[in-house]
């Protein structure tokens, strides 16, 4: 008996088992989804759902629902008759991604300035000098970690419930790019300088500014990968 299965026993009334079962559903997509995020799935990797089951120990159901949820998300496509594929993002594609990103955190800036307080500014500079001693040190993953989560911390302050689901679909895509970001970005005592320059504009209340200064950090991606060929943006990710 599958796992899926024990749990649906649990509730002879049918609604426990339903809500047993989302939650089922919903372990293997999470699980799914960091596999991805983790690169352990990289891109064109397919993904059979009889494997899948089996590896996870649970039915075909949960995978299948689990799948169609990350398709919606765009980190997989679904192909008929022939299972789902970790989708990959070519240049123009990852170029398009940094664009609409630039839209969606200049709108997240602009939003979260005027809701901004104490707890929120002692987060950013904490985050700000977290990513001057991964600068010194070269500690790429930290650096990035830290970078993430001050950009996030607008979004989430921004209080748009729409703006943020649109980011996490969207930085959900990125995030498998890791490598690649830090090639395009360059020198990350030059970003440690941005992010400095976009919190004293948040200090002093200025959304335009901080607006202005974000959209130039967020642009400097974008022109190297206009420069750039597929095959050019592949080398720098593997490195």
């Amino acid at each position: 008996m599958t796992p899926e299965e024990t749990e649906q026993q649990g509730d002879a009334g049918g609604q426990g088992a339903k809500l047993e079962n989302l939650t089922l559903w919903q372990r293997v997509h999470e699980h799914l989804r960091q596999e991805i995020l983790d690169n352990r799935f990289p891109p064109g990797s397919e993904l059979n759902e009889v494997a899948l089951s089996r590896s996870l120990g649970v039915s075909r159901g949960p995978v299948r629902e689990a799948l169609g949820r990350l398709a919606s998300e765009g980190l997989v496509t679904i192909r008929p008759r022939r299972g789902a594929v970790v989708t990959a993002l070519s240049t123009q594609e990852f170029l398009a991604a940094y664009q609409v990103r630039e839209a969606l955190e200049t709108l997240a800036i602009r939003l979260a300035v005027p809701r901004v307080g104490p707890d929120d500014l002692a987060r950013l500079q904490a985050l700000v000098d977290e990513m001057v001693v991964c600068a010194d040190s070269s500690d790429v993953e930290a650096f990035f970690r830290a970078n993430a989560a001050f950009h996030a911390t607008f979004v989430d302050v921004s209080g748009n419930a729409m703006l943020q689901d649109a980011m996490s679909r969207l930085l959900g895509q990125m995030g498998r790019y890791q490598m690649r970001s830090v090639a395009l970005r360059g020198s990350l005592r030059r970003s440690t300088m941005e992010h400095k320059a976009i919190l004293r504009a948040v200090r002093a209340g200025d959304a335009d500014k901080a607006e202005r200064l974000l959209g130039e950090h967020i642009r400097i991606p974008q022109r190297r990968l206009e420069a750039a060929t597929d095959e050019e943006v592949i080398v720098r990710d593997a490195g």
